[in-house]
């Protein structure tokens, strides 16, 4: 290990590779500046570009011989294209249509191309950019973008400012006693001390992030058993009073309970206890496995073997999946599996052929699932075929026997519970580039779970023959199971649903503390400003770092164990190879992040900065090497605690995202605007929140299949249009010298082979409900003791579809449609063309809004990062309502927000 001789005693934050100096020479800084560029630098502060490195993109930075050293990608491969799952575009129904089951979508398509160019020339939905977003949707992050960074982070400061002068003048006016009071409740104001230049504050080594009690491993937390003993005479008061409100609500039991209304509650003494009382029912187990029929085999070298029941079981995980190709094609899931299918097979006795003699399983190549594969499918067609009754019938039968797990008793109270089921076997997947996809994830059992539940309540029964790991009453803990997966050797809980009082109470938290962070954001910022020219490399390091997490949302990061764990980083653990600089301002940052999706982007920085950094990656530094080498995440969390109680570095994307929001909502125009032109007001600022934020995502493999799709649906609009103004001219011709020919005229999209196209499409889908309609009736007759109808009834009804095939032939060859409907007249199929024109420009808003969305993860930002108070302000200012912003499952989880505001809307973040 190389380390600079000028490090002076620094005790340092790792200890691996070469290390920085532990002081900034000026002789240093200088010449680094006279390194720089004349060139002129573009505006700081955002993200420019979202794709791979050029190969000609050099580092800045040469090696020890002077040569120029090319960036490394040993530590990342092929781009992901990941998704969240929770991420929805609100407010769209189109996102409800189904698939096309033949719909296919071209790989290889490039992402870079403009859509409109691909798929056979076909011409799709127009861009709208006139409802309030001047900004080039395809240039979003150009200057005029950065300019407007800079104008909220000024107004940020401002207010800042100004909430701290109101504050002051408020403390200055009230009475002495009451000022201590409240002073006893206070975040620290005053601004942190300056660490000693030799560093003494700095630990050794990385911490991990301090963890609360709920969520620590039993073993972490019996020495502070004792302690706890200590205060439990302080706690009985409380708790006789809430055991006298879980009294008072237990009388609802039986009947509908009343809502809890925790947000108007008083504030509890002991924040710390989460329960007095805690009653449920455990977990529900997966079913035991069904060994495979005699003649479904494992084959290996073009021969059918005979495994363990165990062996065998492992053996369907894999030949179950072999139509998720990503997962069973990769090379990485198959050296995993197999090494643990052979362990297993070993462990079990081995495997044999139809003589009993022993197989040797040596060649993952040699290994046959189809016969087990197209035995599972099989199973799963004649489930999806079996008629609706029956699929009715056995949900009824499964929510019937997963009903007493699905809700427990909290003080009294009755709460959902969000995951009861234990996971059941198969093979990890994991997300992004996992180093240990493919490994057999074991079945969990009774013995290695932890019931946590209330002293007076009774403890569930385990499985037939089982018996729990542990049964404890932690009411510090918000989790009523736990046990220790076999892959990552991860803890996993049983928590309560998105809903429920604890985790709305989380969140309202999370938000609270974001919206604290505006009275100290000036500071910080002006304070990590000076530091970035520090002469103590910790220090520089350090305020480095913040502006990164600060103004680019990056995660502080942690250190891992790489050999057991995803290579995933954060800020504070970006090695040598995750960082390219290009002169004179641009750093290009390439990474596993989290869940092991690539984070891949290119940012403009402050020239400091961009200076720092290079300082930081000075020779001799390598690959492997630590670019923030002085710093740790507890040391920059502790730090940020200084400044306000309870501050981490997470905190920054959450007040950002919130805070941009919440200024971009207050500068919109929506006077005479539609619901359709409000919403797609509130998702340019929310797609401008994860832009500013970094929330961004690759364009989905489905994305073009998808436009392609809402193309055919708005020309299926301006189809039928055209036939309404057809059914016109047959009631009055003389519309035609009226209105003008120009009226009358066929779109200019819409040619005879897609009107003929689409015209099948209708006849085809109106055929398809009428059979739909059809077998419900049915299912209803015998239902209620009836008989089914006869087939005859099934034609007589099919007609229809006959009869519309052939009216679309006869408009085709006429160039004339009849009118339809009772009492057709001018004047009503006028107000149809009106409605049709509100339905398309409604779809175009839509087209407008999926398009830009494409690389914007709007649901990352609106759920965890958005204040969602917000979002309900917005709603009931401009009488939006909020299921167009907030599904139902968000509607629950963010009730307290909704329910808080009421009808008031003069709310602020």
């Amino acid at each position: 290990m190389a380390v600079d001789s000028s490090d002076d005693d620094m005790p340092l934050a790792r200890t691996n590779g070469h290390i920085s100096a532990s002081k900034v020479s000026p002789a240093a800084d200088r010449k680094m500046d006279k390194l720089a560029s004349r060139a002129r630098p573009a505006p700081p502060g955002v993200s420019i570009r979202n794709g791979p490195v050029e190969d000609d993109a050099m580092d800045v930075d040469s090696t020890p011989n002077g040569a120029p050293k090319r960036k490394s990608r040993s530590s990342v491969g092929q781009v992901v294209s990941y998704k969240d799952e929770s991420e929805s575009d609100d407010g769209a129904p189109l996102a409800k249509r189904q698939k096309s089951k033949h719909e296919q979508v071209v790989s290889d398509d490039s992402d870079d191309e403009p859509i409109a160019t691909k798929r056979n020339g076909a011409k799709l939905p127009p861009s709208i950019k006139d409802t309030g977003d001047s900004s080039d949707d395809d240039k979003p992050l150009g200057t005029n973008l950065a300019q407007k960074k800079a104008s909220i982070e000024k107004a940020a400061a401002k207010e800042a400012r100004s909430i701290r002068a109101a504050d002051a003048k408020a403390r200055k006016a009230a009475p002495k006693k009451a000022i201590k009071e409240e002073e006893s409740d206070d975040e620290p104001l005053a601004k942190p001390k300056r660490r000693q230049s030799n560093g003494a504050a700095k630990t050794n080594g990385v911490k991990k992030e301090p963890e609360s009690d709920s969520d620590a491993p039993i073993a972490k937390r019996a020495k502070k058993a004792a302690a706890a003993k200590g205060k439990a005479k302080e706690t009985v008061k409380r708790s006789q009073s809430v055991k006298e409100e879980s009294n008072a609500n237990s009388a609802a039991e039986e009947g509908e309970e009343e809502e809890y209304r925790w947000w108007d509650a008083p504030k509890k003494e002991d924040d710390s206890i989460k329960w007095t009382t805690l009653e449920h029912n455990g977990v529900l187990f997966p079913p035991e496995y069904e060994p495979l029929p005699k003649d479904v085999k494992l084959y290996y070298d073009g021969k059918p073997v005979n495994l363990h029941v165990e062996a065998e079981e492992v053996a369907t995980f894999f030949g179950s999946m072999l139509h998720s190709t990503q997962n069973v094609e990769n090379p990485v899931f198959q050296k995993n599996f197999f090494n643990d299918f052979k362990d297993i097979v070993r462990k079990t006795g081995g495997a044999k052929d139809k003589d009993g003699k022993p197989v040797d399983i040596t060649q993952f190549k040699k290994l046959d699932f189809t016969n087990i594969f197209e035995y599972y499918k099989g199973l799963s067609d004649a489930k999806k075929a079996r008629p609706a009754a029956e699929k009715k019938a056995e949900k009824a039968e499964k929510d019937k026997f997963e009903a007493p797990y699905m809700y427990c008793k909290w003080d009294g109270r009755k709460e959902k519970v969000g995951n009861f089921r234990v996971e059941p076997p198969g093979l990890f997947r994991g997300r992004g580039e996992h180093p240990k996809t493919g490994t057999v994830k074991k079945r969990v059992m009774p013995e290695q779970v932890t019931i946590n539940i209330g002293k007076g309540a009774k403890v569930p029964e385990p499985p037939a023959g089982h018996k729990w790991k542990l049964v404890q009453h932690d009411n510090k803990a918000t989790w009523l199971a736990m046990w220790q997966e076999n892959v990552n050797g991860n803890y996993k809980y049983v928590m309560l649903a998105a809903n429920s009082t604890v985790k709305g109470q989380a969140d309202f938290k999370k938000f609270e503390k974001a919206r604290e962070l505006k009275k100290h954001i000036d500071r910080i910022r002006a304070d990590y400003t000076k530091e970035l020219k520090s002469e103590v490399m910790a220090d520089r390091q350090r305020a480095t770092a913040m502006y990164l997490i600060d103004r680019f949302a990056l995660r502080a990061g942690n250190e891992k164990d790489t050999e057991n764990e995803a290579e995933t980083v954060g800020c504070c653990s970006l090695k040598f190879e995750h960082v390219t600089l290009r002169e004179p301002n641009t750093v290009i940052f390439d990474f596993l992040g989290k869940d092991s999706i690539r984070f891949y982007n290119e940012f403009t920085v402050e020239r400091q900065v961009f200076k720092n950094l290079k300082m930081f990656k000075k020779p001799p530094k390598e690959d492997g090497d630590d670019i923030f080498d002085r710093l740790t995440t507890s040391q920059l969390n502790k730090h940020l605690s200084s400044y306000m109680a309870g501050l981490t570095a997470k905190v920054f994307r959450t007040y950002n995202a919130s805070w941009t929001m919440a200024k971009l909502l207050r500068e919109l125009p929506v006077d005479d605007l539609t619901v359709a032109e409000k919403i797609k007001l509130y998702n340019d600022c929310n797609r401008e929140v994860a832009i500013l934020c970094n929330h961004k995502r690759t364009v989905g493999a489905s994305h073009e299949a998808q436009m392609e799709k809402l193309a055919d649906r708005l020309k299926g609009l301006k189809y039928q249009k055209w036939r309404t103004k057809m059914m016109m001219l047959d009631i009055d011709p003389k519309l035609k010298k009226k209105k003008g020919a120009e009226f009358f005229a066929l779109d200019e999209e819409l040619d005879q082979e897609w009107i003929e196209k689409h015209q099948a499409f209708l006849v085809e889908e109106l055929e398809t409900k009428i059979k739909k309609k059809f077998e419900k009736d049915n299912e209803k007759l015998v239902a209620e003791g009836g008989k089914e109808m006869p087939e005859k009834e099934r034609k007589e009804r099919l007609k229809a579809a006959t009869e519309l095939a052939a009216k679309f032939k006869k408009e085709n060859k006429t160039k004339k449609v009849e009118a339809e409907g009772k009492g057709p007249t001018v004047e009503k199929l006028a107000t149809a063309i009106d409605k049709l024109d509100e339905r398309i420009r409604t779809l175009e808003l839509q087209c407008a809004d999926r398009e830009g969305n494409k690389e914007v993860a709007l649901g990352t930002s609106k759920i965890n990062y958005i204040d969602p108070r917000l979002t309900v302000v917005f709603a009931k200012k401009f009488d939006v309502p909020i299921e167009k912003f907030f599904s139902k499952t968000l509607r629950d989880k963010f009730n307290w927000a909704i329910q808080s505001i009421g009808d008031d809307p003069s709310w602020e973040f």
